[in-house]
């Protein structure tokens, strides 16, 4: 039986990863693993605290649009994203960036496609069964709820500050020996705490799980709205689709979703506007129309908010990566 680090080793290395030293602008404590120029160019950081729990930081983008099927141990995570693109493939959803998301590892398989070009960056802190179920329950008593129904209830959402915070801390510290080793227990024992005051709130509200009828329409919903995100989509019209009124959807989609419909029609603009500046000469303001906004300026700002950059920049970074690849492979 291959243990978890062994699992980890193995699957950076079919993924086209070498080990290597730590590079500037990661923590100094932990172990690294470079993308060949085989499969793209990045990152990935890793620190292993025992049989307790880990930490990983992604930095890295794939060359070819890559199918990811892993069957991850038993374990649950907290991952905070800055950058991502692809889809959940079971079942069916977009990836999004600038959020809280959770995993449960050892139940069904993570399958997901990650498009090419695009920059993975997270960071996450995966807890094994060993520190949830025995440590957590020893320092919070009878404040000890499910870890699994805990951090179900974050699945993905935006409105996870004290998380994004702590996580962005973790990614720029740069202790090294003891001091590392203390700072990172603190940290993980810091999250969990703040997973669980989460869920305990969210219950004293009594924010009840939608019934399965519900969220299937709100996939379907999903589903529509990553097919017609260009069209203009009112609210009225969605409410149609997915059977609801519109005081509901409302209600159901901010629950399940973690953000408002119109925040969630525009992630999927900008994701397909990401795709079109990468591989394609379309003028600006061509894109903006094709992914549904009518003014350029208004469309260059909202990718600014989103992607922490302007379109014209990100095209410049992606043509300036694809120069970079070309020349690795001994092209002239």
């Amino acid at each position: 039986m291959k243990t978890k680090e062994n699992y980890y080793r193995n699957l950076f290395e079919e993924m086209h990863f070498k080990p290597c030293a730590v590079p500037e602008g990661f923590p100094p404590e932990g172990e690294c693993w470079k993308l060949t120029a085989e499969g793209g160019d990045g990152y990935y950081w890793f620190y292993e605290a025992g049989d307790r729990y880990n930490i990983k930081i992604h930095d890295f983008w794939f060359r070819e649009d890559t199918v990811l099927d892993m069957r991850i141990p038993e374990s649950l995570s907290v991952t905070w994203y800055a950058s991502i693109s692809g889809e959940e493939l079971s079942p069916y959803r977009k990836l999004n960036c600038h959020v809280v998301k959770s995993f449960l590892g050892g139940y069904e398989p993570f399958r997901a496609l990650i498009h090419r070009n695009v920059p993975i960056r997270s960071i996450g802190i995966e807890y094994r069964p060993a520190y949830y179920e025995s440590y957590l329950k020893e320092q919070f008593g009878d404040l000890y709820q499910s870890p699994t129904d805990a951090f179900r209830s974050i699945d993905e959402t935006a409105d996870f500050p004290e998380m994004t915070q702590l996580l962005k801390q973790l990614w720029h510290y740069q202790g090294e020996g003891l001091p590392a080793t203390l700072h990172y227990d603190a940290k993980a024992a810091e999250a969990l705490s703040l997973v669980f005051e989460r869920h305990r709130k969210l219950n004293e509200r009594k924010i009840i799980r939608l019934p399965d009828a519900d969220q299937a329409m709100l996939h379907s919903l999903a589903s529509y709205i990553g097919d017609h995100y260009a069209d203009q989509l009112s609210i009225e019209m969605l409410a149609k689709i997915a059977c609801m009124g519109t005081t509901k959807l409302k209600r159901c989609f901010k629950t399940h979703f973690g953000c408002t419909v119109a925040d969630y029609i525009q992630r999927v603009r900008i994701d397909q506007a990401e795709h079109l500046l990468a591989y394609t000469d379309l003028p600006v303001g061509e894109i903006a129309k094709a992914v549904g906004y009518t003014a350029a300026g208004h469309f260059a700002e909202l990718f600014r908010k989103t992607k922490g950059i302007l379109p014209l920049e990100y095209r410049k970074m992606m043509q300036e990566r694809k120069t970079s690849l070309h020349n690795s492979n001994g092209n002239p």
